[in-house]
């Protein structure tokens, strides 16, 4: 909720500083990192460190795969507060999901955390499973055509690096829509709320990743009921296991002309 130090939405934070190196004799463009706290009809529910761009899309991105609403129009209303410490995203859901949010927290309260984003608790985990996914056709080399499409469409990190993409592509490849942040999971947050946006249909493309393939990233996509993940370095032992679980279509190293299938 608004406090007393919250700023105007003229003030929100670019997503890039230019800051000069020790010395003064050059300076360099960084990506920024800050706080992004998102509540829930005033209810605290996680704070997530982020790149400020794209925050609409990544409350209802995050919302979504986090299984806080089932569909964009739980979602209400969102707005971008801008504090001293960092930016609030304080979101405003229908009566039903934020009975569903309050008896989810009064179950698990007074269990530990374990540091799985926006899960007070292992048993979550299970309790926000998605559901089985169905991997599209994909035409010949539409891989190679997406990896080749990605780094023009990574506008910030072009100007600073350290910032990884998300990518949505149809089956032929070709590249449709993008979102950065210096963090995988929040990248893939943004692309997802876009997509819940444009109400684009989830059977009929993939998502392309610039990271590691991790269990989030594979959570994340089923969520959004994208049936293909595809990531330029390495995938874990979770992700694999959790992509055959549930029908996942799961590629890794796919980059310089190879890609290796997982699940």
């Amino acid at each position: 909720m608004p406090t007393d130090d919250a700023l105007t939405a003229a003030d929100l934070p670019p997503p890039l500083l230019t800051l000069p190196l020790p010395g003064g004799a050059a300076e360099e463009c960084v990506a920024v990192e800050l706080p992004v706290a998102l509540t829930v009809n005033g209810i605290s529910q996680a704070v997530m460190l982020a790149t400020p761009a794209d925050l609409e899309d990544f409350a209802l991105g995050f919302a979504l795969n986090e299984g806080w609403i089932s569909t964009r129009q739980d979602l209400l209303d969102v707005e971008v507060l801008t504090q001293l410490d960092g930016i609030e995203l304080a979101l405003q859901v229908t009566a039903a999901r934020e009975q569903q949010l309050k008896a989810r927290r009064r179950m698990l309260a007074g269990r530990t955390g374990c540091g799985l984003c926006g899960l007070e608790s292992l048993s979550q985990v299970s309790a926000v499973s998605p559901h089985p996914v169905q991997a599209p056709s994909l035409a010949p080399g539409a891989l190679d055509r997406a990896v080749a499409a990605l780094a023009p469409a990574q506008v910030l990190n072009a100007r600073c690096g350290g910032l990884h993409a998300a990518a949505w592509c149809d089956r032929t490849g070709a590249l449709q829509l993008a979102r950065e942040d210096v963090g995988r999971h929040n990248a893939l947050d943004k692309l997802c709320g876009a997509l819940a946006r444009r109400s684009e249909p989830a059977g009929d493309g993939f998502i392309l990743m610039s990271s590691r393939a991790s269990f989030e990233l594979v959570h994340k996509t089923a969520m959004a009921g994208v049936g293909l993940l595809a990531c330029m370095s390495a995938p874990s032992s979770l992700a694999i296991e959790t992509a055959q679980k549930l029908g996942l279509q799961l590629w890794a190293f796919v980059r310089e002309g190879r890609a290796t299938r997982y699940a």
